[in-house]
């Protein structure tokens, strides 16, 4: 598997355990910037100018930042539906887990890295970027985060600050779901209602990319990498579990895109490496007691051991950076406790120069092509009601929508 650098280098202050940290953190990156704002491209945008504008869910850069991510995350009903009652059972949610999650963020550094490595995939994606598409350029990178700093509000008002006519919504999720792009998107039209009712800033949105030959060929390579660390008579026999968070199935059984999207990742990687290795999708980070979609990863791991099968290769499939799904979820509750070493992971996408051409072209090809949005974003879940869900896809496709 690919070396992984210390976590001191992105951490504030503590040093993390050598073992588990993937990355490809290049050495211009400085590991002391920690505030919001991103260091813009080498000129302010002019009256030509895009905000690239990076979103996801985000999560909390220091221990003491923790319950209230948690807080705004269990008030998410897009994320996880907690019903008519969702004001009142998720604050309670929160406020019982914080101290577990406070002790995870403690171990893994003191805070989650996915702040840093958003900025800086936004500040590199927009400098191949005014290269690319010079006609749009200066690109000015921004993040938005669902629930945590810089959330979407604050960029939002940012970007109004800093003259901002243009802007493209990039998800970091690269298979749409309602839970995780589309409560993003309903954030920033409500923002967009709230703050720009003008539309001052006009708005276009790249809402999926699960196939795009960057993504998954940078995948592939990390895939092969680690692959590349068992003995040559037993990598084709190392079974490759592809992870990516689950979806409560209430979301899915509502018709939701995402496992859909998810499987053709997976299936594109692996038409890429050959299909040389046996391979399941499995998912993670299921909460709470409803049913979420399965099988889960920790319990696939330790069925497989029990049954002989030692050798397994977790790759996080629909995760852009690491944080603390990767880092704790993954290489601490799940490889490490299995003490099993032939168990290992596959680097996250982090900052590898791939994966920023990947985003770069992403971004250029949704600029040259002139559209709003994608047909797929017009298309609501067949079950859905929801009246917002509705009103920010005309917002964002400038179409009526197709129900």
């Amino acid at each position: 598997m690919a070396a992984r650098i210390p976590l001191k280098q992105l951490s504030r202050k503590t040093v993390f355990p050598n073992t588990f940290f993937s990355s490809r953190l290049p050495s211009s990156f400085a590991p002391t910037r920690t505030l919001a704002t991103v260091t813009p491209s080498s000129s302010s945008p002019g009256p030509n100018g895009t905000a690239i504008v990076l979103l996801n869910m985000g999560g909390p850069s220091t221990v003491p930042e923790v319950q209230d991510f948690l807080s705004r995350l269990f008030a998410d009903a897009d994320l996880i539906p907690l019903g008519r009652l969702q004001k009142y059972i998720g604050p309670l949610i929160a406020r019982r887990r914080t101290p577990k999650i406070e002790k995870q963020y403690s171990v893994i550094g003191g805070g989650s890295p996915i702040r840093r490595w958003s900025e800086y995939q936004a500040e590199e994606t927009c400098k191949v970027l005014d290269k690319l598409h010079p006609s749009t350029a200066p690109h000015k990178p921004y993040v938005a985060f669902r629930y945590a700093a810089p959330l979407t509000e604050d960029t939002f008002l940012k970007m109004q600050k800093d003259g901002v006519k243009r802007a493209v919504a990039f998800t970091q999720y690269p298979q749409y779901s309602c839970s995780t792009t589309g409560s993003s998107l309903n954030e920033l039209w409500r923002l967009a209602k709230k703050h720009d009712p003008e539309g001052k800033i006009e708005w276009s949105v790249i809402d999926r990319w699960p196939t795009h030959k960057g993504l998954v060929d940078t995948v592939a390579k990390h895939v092969e990498a680690s692959l590349d660390s068992y003995p040559k008579e037993d990598r084709e026999k190392v079974v490759l579990l592809f992870s990516a968070h689950s979806l409560p199935m209430s979301v899915v059984n509502r018709g939701d895109s995402y496992p859909a999207e998810v499987a053709a990742t997976v299936y594109a990687v692996m038409q890429r490496l050959g299909f040389k290795n046996p391979y399941r999708l499995v998912w993670q980070s299921q909460v709470g007691p409803s049913p979420w979609l399965g099988a889960q990863t920790s319990n696939t791991v330790e069925h497989y051991v029990k049954k002989g099968q030692t050798k397994l290769l977790l790759i996080p499939i629909a995760f852009t950076s690491d944080h603390i799904e990767t880092l704790h979820e993954l290489d601490l509750e799940i490889i490490a406790e299995s003490k099993q070493p032939g168990i290992k992971r596959a680097e996250s996408l982090n900052g590898d120069p791939m994966f920023i051409e990947a985003l770069a072209d992403i971004a250029h090809k949704h600029l040259q092509s002139g559209i709003k949005a994608s047909r797929q974003l017009e298309l609501r879940c067949p079950m859905c009601v929801s009246e917002r869900c509705r009103e920010q896809k005309q917002f964002f496709s400038g179409r009526e929508g197709l129900e």
